[in-house]
């Protein structure tokens, strides 16, 4: 991938207030709920978890966006810092709901993030009448004030209710699933492009039963941003990550990028540029229950239109003629 201009120590500190906002959430605001409980501001903590109880069923039935949220200036420091643009090829038309394959996961899914969780390179306009959600782990919508911030940004729970949902209820619905999941992260490493995808027909499957089409989408250099250490599947550490997924759902991967001084590693990613490609939209029929021939057939078309539009815009973003998509 080439290299952008370089981003200025701003920008970098702008693009760090994304993770680190949730981890003031978690580790600061949360602990400070729990101190004003024995507080005279008691009533604060109490009203909030009233009100969590209350809508604890919000996050799956599509949420709460706040189109305040998604046009907050920070986003645009993050889209130039890379810089990450988003590319259509097709229009999608709102009489339609959509669920879209969104690969790869990379590490910290920058591009994804950036274009369809907030407007900073523009997805309304781009994409008029379509409303996106990107679907993450369930339990993070169990989180207090996590859950907040991340419905505000058009963000859902990858849950079957929450998806289920949105795709029957009115149209001009994009539901995005990271189909390779958090495995495909220890899979983010720089010049390869290997996804999880051959037996991960689900989606497919969610699909058909909602007659939703289903749309490919590829991010170029989503897995450039960082280096990863990669560790033997027999070695202690390798079986600490996964010891990790089965609590958390997530692994704990050790990566790293650059610092605010050159030629020092550090924990910003690395400024190369970021291309989300949207695909053609795949029809499929409204089935309510596909049979598993279906579902094979709409699964392997839709890995065809995968690959080509892989194929189509590789040596535009970086790739080599020769770089072939592999999946696992």
């Amino acid at each position: 991938m080439p290299h952008s201009k370089q981003p200025s120590h701003f920008q970098s500190l702008m693009l760090l207030q994304w993770p680190l906002s949730y981890l003031a959430i978690f580790w600061i605001l949360q602990p400070l709920f729990i101190y004003l409980l024995f507080t005279s501001l008691w009533p604060l903590p109490v009203l909030y978890f009233a009100w969590l109880f209350l809508d604890w069923k919000t996050p799956e039935r599509g949420g709460r966006r706040s189109a305040w949220v998604r046009n907050w200036c920070v986003w645009t420091y993050i889209r130039d810092y890379f810089p990450i643009t988003i590319l259509k090829t097709k229009d999608l038309s709102p009489e339609h709901n959509y669920l879209m394959g969104v690969h790869p996961h990379g590490l910290l899914t920058f591009g994804a993030f950036c274009n369809f969780c907030t407007e900073a390179t523009g997805f309304s306009k781009t994409f008029p009448g379509i409303t996106p959600h990107l679907a993450t782990l369930s339990w993070f919508f169990k989180i207090p004030l996590v859950r907040e911030y991340l419905m505000a940004k058009g963000v859902c729970s990858v849950s079957q209710p929450a998806i289920d949902y949105l795709l029957s209820h009115g149209t001009g619905n994009l539901v995005g699933i990271v189909v390779g999941g958090v495995g495909e992260a220890l899979q983010s490493v720089p010049n390869t492009t290997t996804l999880i995808l051959q037996k991960r027909k689900g989606f497919v499957r969610t699909a058909l039963q909602h007659g939703a089409h289903l749309v490919p989408t590829f991010t170029f250099g989503e897995t450039e941003v960082y280096d990863q250490v990669l560790f033997h599947k027999d070695s202690r550490m390798y079986k600490f990550q996964s010891c990790f997924r089965r609590i958390f759902g997530f692994y704990f991967c050790v990566f790293y990028g650059k610092s605010f001084w050159p030629g020092s590693a550090g924990l910003l990613p690395y400024s190369q540029p970021i291309v989300t490609v949207v695909g053609e939209p795949l029809p499929l029929p409204q089935i309510e229950k596909p049979s598993k021939e279906m579902v094979d057939k709409y699964h392997a078309l839709y890995i065809d239109a995968l690959h080509k539009l892989f194929d189509q815009h590789k040596t535009h973003y970086g790739c080599p003629e020769t770089q072939k998509l592999v999946f696992l």
